[in-house]
């Protein structure tokens, strides 16, 4: 009794038994052709496919710059944004399209500044310095604590504990996490726990501002030489109990420097920079030094009126 199958519209029929000789020859032809339709079709889907990318790629096409790699591997590869880029690769993009100039970059050295002006065709540019100033200079020896903190030795983590233990609510905590963040070795503690910038090293990153839970670190130019090194928002020689170089509000810097140089705000001196500013009179009778002069070499110059501190030990902690 010969079986009768049906695929696909197609009939196929084959005996049970005997030599098998009417049926059998169909099968192969069969698979051979489904298979060729597959090949056939994946074939042409590949195809088209290839063609679509290729059509896409030529109508999505965006041309850049060869010499943008060139200047990317001439730059220090810091990202640290100092050149108010987010990365060296925007920063190289921008300097082939002519959007700034090489001098924007203080990382790197000035032989390799020129270096890349002189790739590109262009001028240098003068680009000011810009550095990390901390509004503090209340170290160990200067200041007390009103308690201990024991934890996470960072800042951050203590701040959260009763703001840290320090008598001065706005003082540096000291416990380094500026030196931590900061990856140009530009900052180190000194022997009072207190943070120094080293401004030939600093690349105005931003890394120290952002990690100083007290809002301490500020980015500056270089000419800004009139400084003030506190942030206590207290006023009355009562802050002296806690920090013997705090500012106490006087005001006799902003009476002495020329007229709208300096103002009063929350009881600090707030130094107008869009003002001629090269003056040290403001510094002059300043009784507590918490205002300064930053010597490019010196570093922080305290006027003659200022109380001389000599202690190299750690101020007692003031009663509980």
């Amino acid at each position: 009794m010969p079986w009768t199958f049906h695929l696909d519209h197609m009939r196929l029929d084959f005996a049970l038994g005997g030599d098998g000789s009417r049926g059998l020859p169909r099968l192969p032809t069969l698979v051979a052709m489904l298979f060729l339709t597959a090949v056939g079709a994946i074939t042409g889907l590949t195809f088209i496919l290839a063609t679509a990318l290729v059509l896409a790629n030529k109508r999505l096409y965006v041309y850049e710059d060869p010499r943008i790699d060139a200047v990317e591997e001439m730059l220090p590869h810091a990202n640290c944004g100092a050149c108010g880029f987010p990365g060296c690769r925007p920063f190289a993009e921008a300097l082939t399209k002519g959007a700034a100039l090489p001098g924007k970059c203080t990382v790197s050295s000035g032989e390799e500044r020129a270096g890349i002006a002189s790739f590109l065709g262009v001028d240098v540019g003068a680009e000011e310095r810009i550095v990390a100033r901390l509004a503090c200079a209340g170290g160990t020896n200067v200041a007390r604590n009103h308690a201990r903190y024991h934890g996470e030795q960072t800042c951050r983590a203590a701040a959260k504990v009763a703001g840290g233990g320090k008598g001065c609510f706005w003082g540096c905590l000291g416990l380094g996490d500026c030196d931590v963040a900061c990856d140009f070795d530009a900052i180190h503690m000194n022997a009072h726990k207190l943070p120094v910038v080293d401004e030939a090293l600093c690349t105005a990153c931003g890394d120290c501002v952002e990690v100083c839970p007290k809002d301490l670190f500020s980015l500056h130019k270089e000419s800004h030489r009139l400084w003030v090194a506190c942030s206590s928002q207290e006023a009355g020689d009562e802050v002296l109990e806690d920090c013997e170089v705090a500012c106490t509000g006087c005001a006799r810097c902003e009476m002495d420097a020329p007229r709208g140089l300096i103002s009063m705000k929350l009881s600090l001196p707030v130094v107008d920079y869009s003002r001629p500013h090269k003056t040290k009179t403001p510094i002059e009778r300043c009784p507590t030094g918490a205002i300064v002069w930053i010597d490019p070499k010196a570093g922080p110059l305290k006027g003659p009126a200022a109380k001389k501190i000599i202690r190299k030990g750690t101020l007692r902690d003031a009663p509980t």
